[in-house]
């Protein structure tokens, strides 16, 4: 199936330099991908001349002479920026000539140009940011990530469709589990929130598996896991803190004195693939749900490696039509409570 997608090019921290040619090689091993690189069309085309690569029909330059900061409030971003290249990209996906829009740029603008410009699906309320975590068995998606820091039990269960619907569109999993995230696994624990929106998800015909606590995540006890934005957030953090803290005890032991050094340098392999397997960019790319329109955001601090999974993440789910299923599953709930 052939998909075309439109990246920001000048968001992220390193702009033109990671985007431009993440795209280029994201385009050079799927031969039915076209990319539209959006962006000051100088600064594209002179990274496009480094890597000795030419525009043509499956690589294309739409030039947008605006940028959004990375600390810019998504209010003005909205209002005075119209021709930033986060807001052509939308512009793109929404006039149908792209599938997907990808970026690395501000989350705060990049959420609230897409709802503007895209509008939500029917049936949905919210938009929420759902993303791919490494567990023992394979990854889990985890979801709302901090879109909505209040929400109502409805939201929940809107989130919990949203993503069974991504997770069964693009890894072929008929009924995917949900988990809704708690303070324990037994029916008496939570708050009204949670107690309310686990009412809701038994009786919404999906494959709800009940409460999960936060190591349940890691453990991947389900296929989704089901929160509010707050703690979503606070969870990822936790979660990249405590990652970041392990790698940094791991290098001071193993530089403490020669013996560290070569113990080191033994289990060289066994560190190696300790990284591969845990390395967060091969699951960068979290997803706008809820959105008439894929819109896809990357890490600011996204390497090339990276930035290319997160339009990967934007090819698979085009092409596993997951805003049709979504849509279809939110139509035949309302059909079914009318």
């Amino acid at each position: 199936m052939e998909v075309t997608v439109a990246v920001d090019c000048m968001g992220g921290d390193h702009g033109v330099r990671v985007t431009v040619p993440a795209a280029v090689n994201v385009v050079r091993r799927d031969p039915a991908l076209s990319v539209i690189l959006v962006g000051k069309s100088d600064a594209v085309e002179q990274e496009l001349a480094r890597l000795g690569v030419s525009p043509d029909g499956r690589l294309t330059v739409a030039h947008a002479g605006e940028v959004v900061g990375m600390d810019e409030a998504p209010a003005a971003a909205l209002r005075g920026k119209k021709d930033s290249s986060m807001r052509v990209a939308a512009n793109l996906v929404e006039e149908g000539l792209a599938s997907a829009c990808v970026s690395a740029g501000n989350t705060g603008a990049l959420m609230a140009i897409s709802r503007f410009v895209l509008k939500m699906l029917a049936g949905i309320d919210r938009p929420a940011i759902a993303a791919i975590l490494p567990t023992l068995k394979g990854h889990t998606y985890v979801l709302d990530l901090g879109a909505n820091v209040d929400c109502a039990p409805e939201h929940l269960l809107q989130f919990g469709i949203m993503c069974s619907e991504l997770v069964s569109s693009v890894e072929g999993k008929e009924r995917p589990t949900i988990g809704l995230l708690n303070i324990g696994a037994e029916d008496i624990k939570g708050n009204d929130l949670v107690k309310r929106a686990a009412e809701l998800m038994r009786a919404s015909g999906l494959n709800f598996h009940g409460y999960v606590e936060g190591d349940d995540i890691y453990k991947g006890s389900t296929d989704v896991v089901v929160c509010d934005g707050f703690v979503g957030n606070v969870a990822l953090k936790t979660s990249e803190g405590l990652a970041q803290m392990l790698a940094t005890y791991l290098r001071e032991e193993f530089n403490r004195g020669w013996l560290s050094r070569l113990a080191g340098l033994v289990a060289l392999p066994v560190i190696n693939a300790f990284k591969r397997r845990v390395d967060h960019r091969r699951y960068n790319g979290a997803t706008l749900l809820g959105l008439r329109g894929i819109v896809i955001k990357s890490h600011g601090s996204a390497d090339i490696f990276a930035f290319e999974h997160a339009i990967d993440r934007a090819v698979a789910e085009a092409r596993g039509g997951v805003l049709a299923h979504i849509a279809e599953r939110m139509a035949a709930m309302h059909k079914s409570a009318a």
